[in-house]
């Protein structure tokens, strides 16, 4: 097998888009590629939906256009990322085929006319896949233009599960390989709750429409088996093509978006981690949820730098009001990803499609054409791009790391929980957005991790928490750390199973508490909890409150109304060298402030006492750092800061003005001190 590259072979950062010339003639190619030079593009993706170009019957191959392609694109002195099309398989495989297409939980089988629609366990399409990516890798495996390889495309969007038969059979595998008995099996899920006992593998079927809800434990593994199916279609490709190809491999991940793929595992499969990131319309702070999918990103890729695949120039077609980007916002976005720890800035895509399901997605060269506002962005950010190309391989340092683990994810989001308000997502948000808005810079972390490199460790949502892990968390605390745990964390272990000793019992000692009873409040109840330490302070709180038993904590605010009124709402304990927060209620991201500046202080951390709206990360290099600033507000701001901005040229010596809207990257000394920002 060839040895793989790190990083695609691109001078300074990888600056360019999706490239679907199938949809255009021959003639427009041409126009493509002298505005692609004009923009600063130096890598485009291309193939990723061509699989009917490439191969329009079974065994007939037609690369001649894909040839001339490359051929163009590298006479331009213009990269390629060439896709492997699995994601979409052409008429002919489903009519050849149609026991491989997909069947819903509803068992309604999946027609062609989409993407994404095959399925994951049929063994014609783990052929299919695999004889097309040796197939392209045999052929441009040495073509100069080639420099990276992107397998499939957002696995699991639109479809990752599978009820088919071929799906259930590979179900059933995966459940012998993972418990060998029935009996390990009926003890993981307590199948002796409402009978639901096996005695036979072929008995066990898929977790499809039931009369009620399926057994948690059993769809908890259902989630990990349809990743696990994905990962091994991955694996098909990615051998295949390294068998005749040294060129990295990738495939393009959604961070905390869409389906959840668990990308911690994920992660150690391709040579360079990619991300797709596109702004939620409704969210009128949709540039927190970007730094948080970045930050999630650069962590899962261990530090490294990593690709952003795609985001949009303007807006998208897919949500229910597609909003368009200001002027300016696009910069900012893709020097938001700069930030933290991208080295590609990559769009969806080129040039805007006139036909098909996206014709209203924006594009580099939009509907408009070249001389359009968004294209002058494009150009505009090309440049900046290549004034900014020393930040390249210049890494992100954090002090706080939150907890993020797709499994706990996957099962406090299942149905019948104690408060459908209580929603992974909605608290990984609400703990980071306090953080970013105090300027502090987190990398993420999966919880049995290494943590002793962190001065503080957050738990915004840790309902699955493996006893292994809890005990890495108490060892974190017992060496000096600071841990703050987010309430409804702890609660059950891998199989979905409560702990023994009761709610959240595997971090007593760390918490200093256990939890007796939860006390949901009703649709749109509020309630408020008094702070008691230091000066009296009340706090709006909202869905949800606790009955704690202390085991050594100290309270630091109670509950001064609703069901849990005048019982403990935030607790300190002190633990070995270190201390351990737990907040038993929901609080906002306002109201979290306040909790946050005691945490702070325990961990040694100084918020950045900067403008919430000026959002400021440092990145490290070899002999220098660069800070980069972006104002997502209207208003002038300013920054401690001494150096040249690469972007203007401007050199300052101590404070820099940012203007409303606008970003700065200014190479600076090293810094001294920690990790964080």
């Amino acid at each position: 097998m060839t040895a793989a590259a790190s990083w695609p072979r691109v001078e300074g950062l990888a600056y360019g888009g999706d490239y679907n010339p199938e949809q255009w003639p021959r003639e427009t190619w041409d126009e493509d590629v002298r505005l692609m030079r004009e923009a600063g593009v130096n890598l485009v993706s291309v193939g990723i939906f061509s699989w009917a170009m490439l191969e329009p019957k079974e065994g007939l191959y037609d690369f001649a256009w894909m040839d001339d392609l490359l051929d163009l694109l590298h006479a331009n002195g213009i990269a390629a990322d060439l896709g492997t099309p699995s994601v979409s398989p052409p008429a002919w495989f489903f009519h050849q085929y149609p026991e491989a297409r997909v069947t819903d939980k509803n068992g309604t089988v999946m027609g062609f006319g989409s993407r994404g629609m095959a399925s994951h366990a049929a063994p014609e399409y783990r052929e299919a896949i695999a004889r097309m990516a040796g197939e392209l890798a045999k052929r441009y495996g040495d073509h100069p233009a080639v420099v990276m390889w992107h397998i499939h495309n957002e696995y699991g969007v639109p479809v990752a599960e599978d009820f088919g038969p071929r799906a259930v059979a590979s179900w059933q595998r995966w459940l012998q390989e993972r418990y060998s008995t029935l009996e390990g099996l009926n003890a993981a899920w307590g199948t002796a709750f409402w009978g639901q006992r096996y005695d036979d593998w072929e008995h066990v079927v898929a977790p499809a429409a039931t009369p009620t809800i399926v057994n948690p434990a059993m769809k908890l593994d259902w989630a990990r088996f349809t990743d696990d199916q994905l990962r091994e279609c991955f694996v098909v490709e990615r051998d295949a093509i390294r068998a005749h190809a040294a060129q990295p491999i990738t495939t393009n991940f959604m961070a905390h978006q869409s389906w959840n793929t668990d990308l911690w595992k994920w992660a150690e499969l391709v040579d360079v981690v990619s991300d797709d990131h596109y702004l939620w319309s409704p969210d009128p702070d949709a540039h927190v949820g970007l730094a948080l999918s970045a930050d999630l990103t650069r962590s899962v890729a261990g530090g490294k730098p990593w690709i952003l695949m795609e985001h949009s120039t303007s807006a998208v077609n897919w949500q229910g009001r597609n909003t368009a980007k200001r002027p300016g916002e696009m910069r900012r976005n893709a020097l938001t990803h700069l930030g933290r720890g991208a080295d590609a800035i990559m769009f969806f895509q080129w040039r805007a499609s006139r036909s098909g399901a996206e014709k209203f997605h924006s594009a580099m060269l939009p509907h408009a054409g070249a001389e359009s506002r968004v294209f002058r962005e494009v150009v505009e950010l090309g440049g900046h791009l290549q004034d900014v190309a020393d930040v390249r391989g210049a890494e992100v340092r954090a002090d706080v790391a939150v907890l993020y683990d797709w499994e706990s994810l996957w099962a406090q989001d299942l149905e019948w929980r104690p408060s459908d308000d209580v929603q992974f997502r909605e608290r990984m948000r609400a703990f980071y957005e306090r953080l970013w808005r105090d300027g502090v810079t987190v990398d993420f972390a999966y919880p049995s991790h290494d943590l002793s490199g962190y001065k503080l460790v957050v738990a915004p949502a840790s309902y699955l928490l493996t006893a292994s892990s809890a005990a890495n968390l108490t060892r974190y605390v017992e060496g000096g750390g600071t841990l703050l745990v987010n309430f409804f964390s702890g609660i059950v272990n891998e199989n979905d199973a409560v702990h023994e000793g009761g709610f959240v019992a595997p971090l007593r000692d760390a918490l200093g508490l256990t939890v007796e009873e939860f006390l949901p409040l009703r649709e749109g109840e509020t309630a408020a909890v008094r702070w008691t330490r230091g000066d009296a302070v009340e706090l709006p709180s909202d869905v949800w409150q606790e009955d704690i038993a202390l085991v050594g904590a100290e309270v630091v605010a109670e509950n001064i109304s609703g069901p849990g009124i005048g019982k403990p709402a935030i607790t300190r304990n002190t633990h070995g060298q270190g201390v351990g927060w737990y907040v038993g209620t929901r609080l906002s991201v306002e109201a979290l402030t306040t909790v946050f500046d005691a945490v702070y202080t325990d961990a040694g951390i100084e918020a950045s006492g900067l403008p919430e709206t000026l959002e400021v990360v440092t990145r490290h290099g070899a002999a220098e750092d660069f800070v980069i600033a972006v104002n997502h507000g209207d208003d002038a701001a300013r920054i401690p800061v001494a150096g040249i901005d690469l972007l203007t040229g401007a050199e300052t010596d101590g404070e820099l003005e940012v203007q409303g809207g606008g970003v700065a990257v200014v190479r600076t000394a090293r810094m001294s001190g920690g990790g964080g920002d």
